[in-house]
């Protein structure tokens, strides 16, 4: 078994002397990630909002929150490689986890960014074929999204009091625009706060209330509404929108069918 020394998507180099057995996961995507990669049995750690899969994740150790972690848990599950992501967890906490373990840390952006961070985790985990396999079928699954037709001008709704939408640089805005969709808060910060009268200056065809973080419902679809009464307003699969792992080959045939529902309501 030969070592691997690799360097993460944040620059930061960590040293493996031998495939990892002890793995802790920070990250619900990536979590669901290693169970797809067949390595569920080395996995000892992960946290409470890793739900994927369920029966599954319910009979690891929690370590905490994504962006409070319990130190104390994860010494004693005495990890030999600990998986997070930058936009997702506390810096202070992974550079503190650093200095004991090696933490292999995501930056995920772009849909090349995740395909890239799947091959380093077949690569470091010895699960090279599943890794590419997987890659190969998430790569075939959005090239079939790609459409001839005019995008839908829309807006991804993720926060409520303060009204927070997803704007430039993330991997939301990334997968609205391969799922046809124009942002029309591109530009903007990252996630923007606005009010909905200015989401309705923006014009959008579609509002998108996402499942998560926050759980939007049928009042926040009327409040919506009553301010843009001509674009198609739904709620959406947040995890189809923000998970970067397995789960994007789902995303692909969801956003086929969200993208023609939306097209055939805007048509009636």
């Amino acid at each position: 078994m030969k070592c691997v020394d690799i360097t993460d998507q944040i620059g930061h180099h960590i040293h493996l002397p031998q495939p990892p057995l002890r793995i802790i996961s920070l990250v619900p995507s990536q979590t669901e990630l290693l169970f797809h990669l067949g390595l569920g049995d080395r996995v000892v750690g992960v946290t409470k909002f890793c739900v994927h899969p369920l029966q599954e994740c319910k009979a690891k150790q929690r370590v905490g929150g994504t962006k409070k972690l319990d130190m104390v848990k994860i010494a004693a599950l005495q990890p030999d490689l600990i998986i997070a992501n930058k936009e997702e967890n506390d810096r202070q906490q992974i550079e503190a986890l650093q200095q004991q373990y090696p933490v292999w840390t995501s930056d995920i952006e772009i849909l090349d960014d995740a395909l890239g961070m799947i091959s380093t985790i077949g690569q470091m985990t010895q699960k090279e074929p599943a890794a590419e396999q997987l890659k190969i079928a998430i790569g075939t699954a959005f090239e079939s999204l790609k459409t001839a037709g005019p995008g839908i001008r829309a807006a991804y709704m993720i926060w409520y009091k303060p009204w927070m939408a997803v704007g430039s640089g993330t991997f939301i805005h990334e997968m609205m625009r391969l799922a046809g969709f124009i942002n029309v808060l591109e530009g903007k910060t990252r996630y923007p706060v606005l009010t909905l009268e200015e989401l309705a200056e923006a014009s959008p065809e579609a509002v998108l209330l996402s499942s998560e973080p926050f759980p939007f419902k049928q009042c926040h679809f009327d409040e919506v509404k009553k301010l843009c009464p001509m674009a198609d307003v739904r709620l959406v699969d947040g995890e189809m929108f923000s998970w970067y792992g397995s789960r994007m080959f789902l995303a692909a045939t969801y956003f086929a069918k969200l993208r023609n529902e939306i097209i055939n309501s805007l048509n009636h």
